[in-house]
């Protein structure tokens, strides 16, 4: 948004709490990979120039990417200033900061949507015996007790921990509730590769019938693994990861109640990826792509205990940690501005807010379908900048009238 704000001859600042890539330094763990290839880590004026375009940037390589391109694009950012409260004013708005105020007349909120990791109310009946992490917190399995490991939630974030903690020694069971599975690798490209040529990542939030049910879709179950594998139940399961049902809760005793639908839950994301999969099919067909790429073909159906365990007594069993892969939700709680719905969500039309002059950016679907990935903040960048320019130069023009 900055370096396209600065095309637009748009004077702007940039405010950051720490430094920058703040919460890529602070709350990923260790081994982490971007989910994408490095081919796809397009910004405007940027794109990927190495040697190993389908590769996965590690952890560093992603806070380095993000921080050469500000210096790069010359960025206005003021590090280490945390905006404690935004208000309206009569011409624009008041913001504070623990490093003094600033008035300005429009306001982009980039703060992201994964500021606070959601945590089931009923965390709170976990035995204190038990270490609690959330895979914001989570580092490495060097912070966990020897024994066993209950990690809850099967996507992207779920069962990358539950693998790399297996990896550890540590036993591991996994609670999967809602989960979209998904091959790394499709008739020899990238998945990512086939939902960006096809242009399903290009599709716009006013083109979907039940766009608030989209947002709430969980990420896909990817992985950046070295080898291009597909990290998926089966292939933790493969490895000895126990699996059970979604946490429905834990009881006063501190029993955990698992829900007995795992086995119709991953049918569902077995349906749900063969569409996907006959979607990429009937566009590489279209496109005369059948006898350049790999055949179709299928992972097989997801393995499930058929009598998978319903509980787990915390207080006796060998499980001496959780890990809470549990999602996350935005923090506005600076925003002193009536904008934010009943359960704290900011209301706003592919990124314009209801209130003038206020923007957001980097949402899941905001305007795309990969406006939360690094690819898909240029395309909306350059349409929030457009609107947020006209929308200075009519008040320009009210004001001189």
């Amino acid at each position: 948004m900055s370096r396209c704000l600065s095309d637009c001859s748009i004077d702007h600042v940039v405010l950051e709490r720490g430094e920058v890539a703040h919460t890529w330094r602070t709350e990923r763990w260790d081994s982490l990979r971007l989910l994408t290839p490095n081919w796809q880590s397009r910004l405007p004026g940027l794109s990927y120039s190495g040697g190993d375009p389908d590769g996965y940037r590690t952890l560093t390589e992603v806070i380095d990417f993000i921080t050469n391109y500000a210096n790069a694009i010359s960025a206005p950012v003021r590090t280490h200033t945390m905006v404690t409260s935004v208000r309206g004013t009569e011409m624009g708005y008041l913001v504070r900061t623990d490093h003094g105020d600033w008035l300005c007349r429009a306001i982009v909120v980039a703060s992201g949507a994964c500021n606070i990791a959601e945590i089931p109310t009923f965390a709170n009946r976990v035995p204190p015996s038990i270490v609690q992490l959330t895979a914001q917190e989570y580092r490495n399995p060097e912070q966990l007790p020897d024994s066993g490991v209950l990690v809850v939630g099967a996507s992207s974030s779920g069962t990358q921990i539950a693998y790399e903690i297996h990896r550890s020694g540590r036993p591991v069971t996994l609670s999967v509730g809602e989960h979209i599975r998904a091959p790394r690798v499709y008739r020899g490209k990238d998945l990512e590769w086939w939902m960006d040529a096809a242009g399903m990542l290009d599709e716009r939030y006013d083109e979907i019938d039940d766009i608030a049910r989209a947002r709430r879709v969980p990420s896909l179950q990817l992985a950046g693994t070295l080898d291009r594998s597909t990290l998926d139940i089966n292939a933790l399961t493969g490895i000895g990861v126990e699996v059970v049902g979604r946490l429905g809760g834990i009881s006063e005793r501190g029993k955990a109640q698992f829900s007995g639908s795992l086995r119709n839950m991953c049918a569902l994301s077995d349906l749900k990826m063969g569409r996907l999969l006959d979607r990429i099919d009937e566009w590489a067909q279209k496109n005369g792509l059948d006898g350049v790429v790999g055949p179709p073909h299928r992972l097989p159906p997801t393995r499930v205990d058929p009598a998978p365990p319903l509980g787990m007594d915390l207080t006796t069993r060998e499980v001496k940690a959780i890990i809470w892969a549990t999602g996350y939700r935005p923090d506005y709680s600076w925003l002193e501005v009536p904008v934010l719905d009943r359960k704290g969500r900011l209301q706003h039309d592919g990124g314009v807010v209801s209130a003038p002059g206020l923007y957001l950016m980097g949402t899941q679907f905001m305007r795309r379908r990969k406006s939360a990935l690094i690819d898909g903040a240029g395309d909306d960048a350059r349409d929030l900048s457009a609107h947020l320019t006209a929308y200075l130069g009519s008040r320009l023009a009210r004001i001189r009238a």
